[in-house]
């Protein structure tokens, strides 16, 4: 049972460092300045992560086209979420 909850323990803090890894080459590869925060990049990797993640899965891809599809995900999310937060201020 203990065993059971530390691999869900795991598995959230893998997803977690996947996703600041994504989200801040993501944010390398916008070339502007980004008004967004940390945790905003964060959150734009999971989600460019798991969508990616999702569409490779779907489509039988490998790890690398899989990998390059979560980070052009991440990287139109930055972009669409930098320009909000730009014409917001």
């Amino acid at each position: 049972r203990w065993l059971s909850s530390f691999m869900e323990f795991t598995g959230l803090l893998s997803g977690l460092f996947v996703g600041i890894v994504i989200g801040l080459i993501a944010r390398i590869l916008v070339p502007s300045m980004q008004p967004i925060g940390c945790f905003v990049t964060v959150l734009i990797g999971v989600i460019g992560g798991a969508g990616g993640a999702f569409v490779g899965n779907a489509a039988g891809w490998g790890f690398w086209l899989t990998f390059g599809t979560q980070i052009l995900i991440a990287t139109v999310l930055v972009a669409i979420v930098a320009a909000a937060f730009r014409k917001g201020t």
